[in-house]
């Protein structure tokens, strides 16, 4: 790892202090986009391995310093954060769906939830976690949602691949598709 670019990369997060576009790194440091790529994923397994109070997280798209989740009680000790508001239940199950079955329509995710769900809708875009990428090619033109790079970082994933596989319940076999 050439240690002076790292250090420019780390420079440049850290003076950012939210996610950094890979590509605006890049621009930034004047080199291609995949040697910064390289360079950010070699520095995410090095600040990991040496178990650091920072880490680098890096998604498709972007990068960002954080603080390590190991020392988050003394973070809390030191500056006492205000309650945030929690995610409903409802909020849950409808980030599950777009998660899953993105780019996905609200009516979509109504009918598989059963129920309406505008408002858990709206307020996952307020949060950031989702957000609308389009329009569907429909009657209607209904918006289509997908889930955003600051879901990625709230849930602790680099790419949807991460994704928990999907388990549906199914009906137990019936006597002819039991296995002999």
């Amino acid at each position: 790892m050439d240690r002076k670019m790292a250090s420019v990369a780390e420079c440049l997060l850290f003076v950012a202090g939210e996610p950094v576009l890979i590509t605006e790194l890049a621009r930034a440091m004047e080199c291609e986009t995949s040697v910064v790529k390289t360079l950010l994923c070699e520095m995410e397994n090095t600040y990991r391995d040496e178990g650091r109070g920072i880490l680098l997280h890096v998604t498709d798209e972007t990068a960002q310093l954080i603080s390590n989740r190991v020392y988050l009680d003394a973070v809390e000790r030191l500056i006492q954060p205000e309650q945030k508001k929690s995610v409903s239940q409802s909020m849950l199950e409808t980030l599950a769906i777009v998660a899953y079955r993105q780019p996905v329509t609200r009516a979509e995710i109504e009918s598989i939830r059963g129920v309406r769900c505008e408002y858990s809708v709206m307020q996952l875009q307020k949060l950031g976690l989702i957000q609308a990428v389009g329009r569907k090619d429909v009657i209607g033109k209904p918006m289509l949602y997908a889930t955003t790079d600051t879901f990625l970082r709230k849930f602790g994933m680099h790419t949807l691949s991460e994704l928990p596989p999907l388990l549906i319940d199914s009906p137990e076999p019936t006597q002819e598709e039991q296995p002999i």
